[in-house]
This record gives C-alpha cells, structure tokens and sequence, in this order.
C-alpha cells in the first residue's frame, strides 16, 4: 500500500517544512511544496495528491481559497485549510468551498492510538 500523497500550499517556507516533516514523520508522502495558487493548481493537475493543505494568504495574486475552489471543483481533491486567518469573513468565504477541514495555526503534532 502506498502512502497517502500531501500537497503543502504554504506561504512561509519554514512553517512548511516544519508541516512537510511532521507529516512525512507520521507517515505520509509529502513530495510537494508550493507557495502560490497557481502553482497550487498546477501541481495538483499534474501530480494528483490525494490531499491538499492549503493556507489562505498566499503569495502572488490568487489567494487559497480561490485556488482550493478551482482544485477541489476540477480534480475532486480534498482540501483541508491550514491557517492562521479565523475571522468570520474569510471563514464564511473559505466554507463556500466545500473544504474537508479548516484547522488554525499554530498547530502541535499529536499522535493518537485509537483501539
């Protein structure tokens, strides 16, 4: 079985190698790190992660929501946002998308044992 495979759409590479390696840490594929909203989409059309982390402010002109609605409604990917922007506007703007989370930063790695 492979590993589920995790695009990281993050702004401050710092905080997205430190998401790249929790993650990678726990198991997961993390090949990709992008930074923008179209490379975002490109990314996604070419390589087809199974999910998207995806931050809202990001750099260039296309912020995360505007290139979640564009992956999740082209290629069916899920996205799960990851951000420090919890204000009722961008959240009500952000749920429109249909995202499989919406999860603030910071964040903590946790490990769990479900039996």
């Amino acid at each position: 079985m492979t590993a589920t495979k995790i695009l990281i759409v993050e702004d401050e590479s710092v905080v997205a190698i430190d998401i790249q390696d929790s993650l990678m840490h726990l198991g997961y594929d993390v090949p990709f790190i992008v930074d923008t909203g179209l490379d975002a989409i490109k990314t996604a059309q070419e390589f087809s992660p199974d999910l998207v982390l995806m931050d809202i402010h990001l750099k260039g002109d296309m912020d995360g929501i505007e290139a979640s609605e564009h992956i999740y409604r082209k290629l069916g990917i899920p996205i799960i946002y990851l951000t420090a922007n919890a204000d009722e506007a961008t959240y009500a703007r952000a749920k429109l998308t249909g995202p499989f989370g919406y999860l603030l930063k910071p964040f903590r790695e946790c490990r769990m044992s479900i039996t």
